[in-house]
């Protein structure tokens, strides 16, 4: 491969501030002091934090150089599978930064923030049209907080029915805070596994579901970007036990416009905005999880709810079945209004077009790799595609030291490791948004690589050597935690 995007270029080391600075530094001009001095109390005196002095100089090259130790997807592709970091059209960005929005105090009462809370109800109504469901609580803070909102709605239907529920159904290919959300509810895990396909089979849902399990919670397009085919039959199978059908649609980026989540027979699931969406979530965030619910599990969604009385958009908390406030607020407003920027600038074809180019994208990879990287299901996959490291042990090469080298050559790895029901695995997932010559540059970097494992490994085990920081010792880190910052 020579075109390679990965170089060590200009990247300087960056002493901390407190190193840089020299005392009499001054980066700002203070006005003159317009009132008269006055003492300190003696309470209150004594030495104050150590700042450092800088100029503005300083300040301006030490944060423009940290800038440039990180990567985002504003910097090049970043393929982490079940994450979905697609690239967010900067149009959202310019809409949260309007005064009414971005000023807005989060106190305000609802007579001084009608556009916030239409701009809400409107969201509500567009994701609910989206996924198929009939109501939708923008409240839940991120994935996960979605996830518990789910579990404490299905457990709150249980308890309205006067059914004393323990267990939920959680397949080998969900995603892993799936157990965590089903465990915080006081339910037990039950494990199912997929088939040879890579997908539930109705047989193993048959077999696992009785009347103490009070539902499913099944990832689709699932963690091996698989669609679950057998999810109409699996969704009457629980129904008739009556149990509940849980998505986490964490992978709704696959589907949307394609797939009317309640025709399938799901009853209750939560999207990530920051992911399918268009607010990519490096740095830990920040998310948006909503609920989406069907109409029998409407009157349990969270409280307050935006409601519209007599062309006023207003909170009510007259539900007396609701699970309750799970927020502070009402969720995280910014998110939200990149969502329904990223909604009305695309429109429902162009929705439906994101996932078809993000499925094409998937497959293009998929069969452009194939043949050098082991593929454990070699079928038409969504969004993503899952690889492994199989071909490589003989060399004693592994994943680690694959995505690792990728590093060198400009990219962000995938995910690693995960799904588990694949050893060594390679998760990569494109999106829409990237163009085909950088997948090519993507497939050339990975072809590449193999065929180093095979005729020059120490350069790919002691990958990478062009980053700021080389390959650290992971398993000295895991001995030998350092949690103090």
């Amino acid at each position: 491969m020579n075109n390679a995007i990965g170089t060590t270029g200009l990247i300087l080391n960056e002493p901390l501030l407190w190193e840089k600075g020299k005392r009499g530094r001054c980066g700002i001009s203070i006005p003159k002091q317009d009132v008269p001095s006055a003492d300190i109390a003696p309470s209150l005196s004594g030495e104050g934090p150590d700042f450092p002095d800088l100029s503005e100089v300083d300040v301006v090259r030490h944060y423009t150089r940290l800038s440039q130790w990180n990567f985002g997807v504003d910097t090049g592709m970043y393929p982490l599978g079940s994450c979905t970091m697609k690239y967010n059209p900067k149009t959202n960005e310019r809409q949260t930064q309007l005064k009414g929005f971005a000023q807005a105090h989060p106190l305000l009462p609802t007579e001084l923030s009608q556009g916030a809370l239409k701009l809400m109800y409107e969201l509500e109504k567009y994701l609910a049209e989206i996924t198929g469901m009939d109501a939708v609580s923008l409240q839940p803070a991120a994935g996960a907080h979605g996830e518990l909102a789910g579990m404490l709605i299905i457990h709150a239907y249980h308890t309205n029915k006067g059914t004393n529920r323990s267990k939920i159904l959680i397949p080998d290919t969900a995603h892993g805070t799936n157990p965590a959300s089903a465990a915080l509810c006081g339910y037990k895990s039950v494990p199912v596994k997929s088939s040879e396909q890579g997908v539930l089979s109705k047989e193993s849902i048959e077999a696992a579901m009785d009347e103490e399990t009070a539902g499913i919670m099944v990832t689709n397009p699932n963690t091996l970007g698989l669609f679950e085919e057998n999810i109409i039959a699996i969704s009457e199978i629980v129904h008739a036990k009556g149990g509940l059908v849980y998505c986490d649609g964490a992978n709704m980026n696959a589907v949307m416009g394609i797939v009317n989540m309640g025709d399938i027979g799901v009853d209750v699931m939560h999207l990530n905005l920051h992911k399918t969406f268009s607010t990519p979530h490096g740095g830990g965030g920040p998310g948006s999880g909503p609920v989406c619910v069907k109409k029998h599990l409407e009157p349990f969604l969270p409280v307050p709810r935006i409601i519209e009385d007599n062309g006023q958009y207003v909170f009510s908390e007259d539900f007396p079945e609701s699970i309750g406030k799970l927020h502070a607020f009402y969720g995280n407003f910014g998110v939200m209004i990149k969502c329904y920027s990223y909604i009305r600038s695309m429109g429902a074809a162009n929705l439906k077009r994101a996932s078809q180019l993000a499925v094409l994208n998937a497959n293009y990879i998929k069969e452009k790799l194939k043949d050098v990287l082991h593929l454990p299901y070699d079928r038409p996959c969504m969004h993503e595609c899952v690889f492994s490291d199989k071909h490589q042990k003989s060399d004693k090469i592994t994943t680690l030291d694959m995505v690792k080298r990728l590093m060198d050559y400009g990219f962000h790895p995938p995910t690693i490791y995960f799904p588990l029901v694949v050893n060594g695995a390679i998760m990569i997932e494109p999106t829409e948004t990237e163009s085909r010559e950088d997948i090519d540059l993507l497939i050339d970097a990975f072809k590449a690589i193999v065929e180093e494992a095979k005729t020059d490994p120490d350069k790919v085990r002691n990958a990478p050597t062009n980053c700021k920081v080389q390959r650290l010792d992971e398993t000295a880190a895991a001995r030998n935690p350092c949690l103090t910052g």
